[in-house]
C-alpha cells in the first residue's frame, strides 16, 4: 500500500470558518475580500496540487535523495518540474505582501496550505518555506535598496532563501560562532567562514539563492551581543537584476541525514563572499529571530502535516488488513478474518493519532489568527494582545506539535506491524522525517526553556494573559451546560486549567530562587500548556457540534465525529496534564541527584 493523503478540507473549513468565529481577535477588515467562497477555492486547488503533484514525489524523492555534482546540488527527479508548477501557480507568494508581488492572503489560510504541502511532501516544503522566512527578515530589517533588489524575486519564488546560523563547534549557543565579515569601501562586506546544517543551502530549483548569514564584524564584542546579519547571494545580481557572477559561496558537502533526504541540507563555505548588512551592526540575532520565530511556527505545522499523512495511511491500512476476530465476535463473518480496525488497541492508536492531528490543527489556527491580528488588528490594544499570544504560543506550537508528530508517526508503524518497519509501505519515512522537526529551529527542550525562562515572566506575565483569559472565558460562558457529556468535558478542562494555573505560580516562585527548578519543569510545563490549549479547542468544537446537531444540520456524520473525538481527548489524552502536574510538583531533586561522573 502506498502512502495515503487527501487534504482534510472539511475539518480545515471548520477551524477556519466556525471554530473561532467571534473570538478575541475578531474579523479583520484588512482581509474582508477573502470570503469563505474564495478561501474554499484556494484550499481546494491546493488540495489538488499537493495530491497530484507533490505526493507522488514523496517516497521517490526519499529513495533518490539529493546529489552533489561539480559543486551544484541536484534535487530528485521531478522536483524541478514540481517547483516550477508550484511557483507559477503563485503558491510561493501566497501570504506575502501585495506591494512586493505577493497575494496577501491571511496566515489562517496560508498555514492550512502549508499543512497540505508538508503532509504531501515535507522535503519539498522546506524549499519555499525557508524563502518565505527569509523575506520576513528582509522586509522587517533590511535597507530599502536591499528590499528593492531582492524581495520581488524571492516573493515570486524565482529566487530562494536560507538562514545560515550553525557552525560545527556551536549549535544553539550562537555566541561562539566564528564567521567574520570585513567592511569594504563600497559599503559591502567580505564574509568568510563555514556553516553546517543549512536547509536548502543549494539546489537546482531557482536561478539564485539568497543566504542570510550570521557573522562578526572586526570590532564586535564577544558573545551573542557581537553578532550581525548579512545578506549573501549565491550569484551577485547584475544591474538589470538578473543573476551575474558566482559569489564566493561553495557547497562543501551534503549532510547524510536520517530523514528529509529530498531536502538539500548543506555544508557551506563562505570564502570572501560579498554581502550586505541587514539591520544594525551587532544586532543580528534580533533580525534573525524575526525569521526564526516565523520558521518555528512553520515547523510546528510541518509536524502537523506529517502527523496527518501518517494518520490517513494508518487508517487505510487498518481498514484493509485482515487479522484475527473482534473480541466481541466476528465483525465481518463473510471474510476469513476481521480488519484490524475492529480491535480496541488499534482503535486506541488511531484515535490518539486523530486527536493529535485535529487538536494541533485547531490550536494552530488559533495562533494563525493571532499572527494576522498582530499585524492587521483594528487597534493597538488588539495588536498587542495578539503579539503577546504569539510570543507565548510560538514555542508551544513548535515543540508540542512536533512531539505529537513523532508519536503519531511511530504509532503508524505500530499499526502496520512488521510491514511498517520495511520501506515498501512508506510509513517508516514518516518516523524519519518527523524526527528532525523536534531538533531544528531550536530543540524542543530549548523551546520549553524559552517558554518558562523568557515568556512566562516577561512584563509581569503579560504574554500569558491572552491565553489564560480565553480559556477562563470559555469555561465561564459554558458553565451550567445541560448536556451531560459537555458538562463532564468542561469539568475536566476546568480541572486541567486549575492545575496549569497552580503550576505556573509554583514555577515562577521556584525560578526566582533556583534556575534549575525552572529547567527541570520546563518540558512538562510546555506539554501542559499544549494540552490545556488543545482542551480549549476541543471544548469549543464540542459546543459548536452539539449546537449544529440540535439545529438539525445535514452534516450529522461530521459533527457526530467531532463529539466522539472530543470524548476521546477528554477521557484519554487530557489526563496527561495531571501526570505533568505531579511530575513538576516533585521538583528537581531526583533529576539532579546523580553525580555527573556516575552516569
Amino acid at each position: 500500500m502506498a502512502q495515503v493523503y487527501e487534504a482534510p478540507l472539511r475539518d480545515m473549513r471548520f477551524v477556519l470558518n466556525e471554530l473561532f468565529d467571534g473570538d478575541d481577535f475578531g474579523d479583520l477588515p484588512h482581509f474582508s475580500e477573502f470570503t469563505p467562497d474564495l478561501t474554499d477555492a484556494v484550499l481546494e486547488e491546493a488540495a489538488r496540487l499537493t495530491k497530484d503533484v507533490l505526493l507522488p514525489l514523496n517516497a521517490s524523492g526519499d529513495a533518490e535523495g539529493c546529489t552533489l555534482e561539480n559543486g551544484v546540488v541536484r534535487t530528485p527527479k521531478g522536483f524541478p518540474e514540481a517547483y516550477a508548477t508550484f511557483r507559477d501557480g503563485g503558491w510561493a507568494a501566497l501570504s506575502s505582501p501585495t506591494e512586493w508581488g505577493g497575494q496577501g492572503l491571511p496566515e489562517t489560510v496560508n498555514k492550512l496550505v502549508e499543512e497540505m504541502t508538508c503532509a504531501a511532501n515535507l522535503s519539498f516544503s522546506l524549499y519555499p518555506g525557508l524563502t518565505h522566512g527569509g523575506t520576513t527578515a528582509i522586509l522587517d530589517h533590511a535597507s530599502e535598496d536591499l528590499k528593492q533588489a531582492y524581495l520581488p524575486k524571492m516573493v515570486s519564488g524565482e529566487w530562494a532563501g536560507t538562514m545560515c546560523l550553525t557552525e560545527a563547534h556551536c549549535g544553539t549557543d550562537l555566541g561562539l560562532l566564528r564567521t567574520r565579515a570585513e567592511p569594504q569601501d563600497d559599503g559591502s562586506f567580505k564574509v568568510t567562514g563555514s556553516k553546517i546544517f543549512i536547509s536548502s543551502g543549494d539546489h537546482d530549483l531557482t536561478e539564485n539563492i539568497v543566504h542570510l548569514v550570521l557573522a562578526r564584524l572586526p570590532d564586535a564584542p564577544k558573545g551573542s551581543k557581537g553578532i550581525s546579519l548579512f545578506l549573501v547571494p549565491k550569484f551577485l545580481p547584475k544591474s538589470d537584476g538578473t543573476p551575474g557572477p558566482r559569489n564566493g559561496v561553495a557547497v562543501a558537502g551534503i549532510e547524510h541525514k536520517m530523514g528529509l533526504k529530498a531536502s538539500a541540507t548543506c555544508q557551506l563555505a563562505f570564502e570572501g563572499s560579498t554581502g550586505w548588512l541587514v539591520g544594525e551592526p551587532h544586532k543580528g540575532l534580533a533580525a534573525m529571530f524575526t525569521m526564526m520565530n516565523a520558521e518555528r511556527v512553520s515547523v510546528g505545522i510541518q509536524g502537523l502535516g506529517v502527523g496527518e499523512i501518517a494518520y490517513q495511511s494508518a487508517v487505510a491500512y487498518a481498514r484493509e488488513r485482515l487479522q484475527g476476530r473482534g473480541l466481541s465476535g466476528p465483525a465481518r463473518p463473510n471474510l476469513p478474518a476481521d480488519p484490524i480496525i475492529v480491535h480496541p488497541d488499534v482503535r486506541r492508536m488511531l484515535m490518539t493519532m486523530r486527536v493529535y492531528t485535529e487538536g494541533s490543527r485547531a490550536l494552530g489556527q488559533w495562533v494563525s489568527r493571532a499572527l494576522d491580528a498582530e499585524v492587521h488588528g483594528a487597534d493597538p490594544e488588539m495588536r498587542q494582545r495578539a503579539s503577546d499570544f504569539v510570543a507565548m504560543m510560538t514555542p508551544v506550537v513548535k515543540a508540542f506539535f512536533t512531539d505529537l508528530a513523532s508519536e503519531t508517526a511511530n504509532l503508524a508503524v505500530q499499526i502496520y506491524g512488521g510491514h511498517g518497519f520495511i520501506r515498501e509501505h512508506g510509513v517508516e519515512q514518516f518516523v524519519r522525517d518527523a524526527r528532525i522537526t523536534q531538533l531544528y529551529e531550536g530543540t524542543n527542550g530549548v523551546q520549553a526553556l524559552d517558554l518558562v525562562g523568557r515568556k512566562m515572566g516577561a512584563h509581569m506575565g503579560r504574554h500569558l494573559r491572552p491565553f489564560f483569559h480565553a480559556v477562563s472565558g470559555l469555561l465561564q460562558s459554558s458553565a451550567g451546560v445541560a448536556d451531560a457529556d459537555l458538562a463532564a468535558w468542561r469539568a475536566a478542562q476546568e480541572q486541567a486549567f486549575g492545575m496549569l494555573q497552580l503550576t505556573t505560580g509554583t514555577i515562577a516562585q521556584k525560578a526566582l530562587k533556583d534556575g534549575e527548578e525552572a529547567g527541570a519543569a520546563a518540558t512538562d510545563y510546555l506539554r501542559m500548556v499544549g494540552l490545556v490549549g488543545m482542551g480549549h479547542c476541543f471544548l469549543k468544537s464540542a459546543l459548536i457540534a452539539r449546537r449544529r446537531l440540535d439545529e438539525g444540520t445535514d452534516e450529522q456524520a461530521f459533527y457526530t465525529a467531532k463529539l466522539a473525538t472530543a470524548n476521546f481527548f477528554f477521557d484519554r489524552i487530557l489526563p496527561q496534564a495531571t501526570a505533568a502536574f505531579l511530575t513538576i510538583k516533585s521538583g528537581k531533586r531526583s533529576l539532579m541527584a546523580l553525580a555527573a561522573d556516575a552516569f
